[in-house]
């Protein structure tokens, strides 16, 4: 399910507060031992904060595919060197997200007085 405006925008209301809890330093990049910790912070937590060192060997643009796709995680904002992923839980998940909007459906309009 692809996260729609209103959702991102209360996740990184959330996500604002939160210290990056995974770091990307100089010479290694992204490994599989990344993956792993992005994954267990992911699981732990649901929401997470990543930031990449200035001396960190890839950037996060050239990298983001590959890792939402490796963390089965969503992109919920992407400023700068610093991503923040969202992956809800299927047991128990702590976030309650924001309901879509079903679609089709009319915005209420204001009734016309006689």
């Amino acid at each position: 399910m692809e996260l729609t405006a209103k959702q991102r925008q209360y996740l990184r209301a959330l996500a604002h507060a939160l210290k990056p809890l995974v770091q990307i330093g100089a010479k290694k990049g992204i490994g599989e031992t990344v993956i792993e910790q992005i994954k267990a912070q992911l699981l732990a937590h649901e929401l997470l904060k990543i930031r990449f060192n200035t001396e960190s060997a890839v950037e996060p643009a050239d990298v983001l595919a590959e890792l939402l796709q490796q963390t089965e995680s969503q992109l919920v904002q992407h400023s700068g060197r610093t991503l923040v992923l969202y992956r809800r839980r299927q047991f128990k998940p702590a976030i309650e997200l924001p309901k879509p909007s079903r679609p089709g459906r009319p915005a209420a309009t204001p009734k016309a007085s006689s």
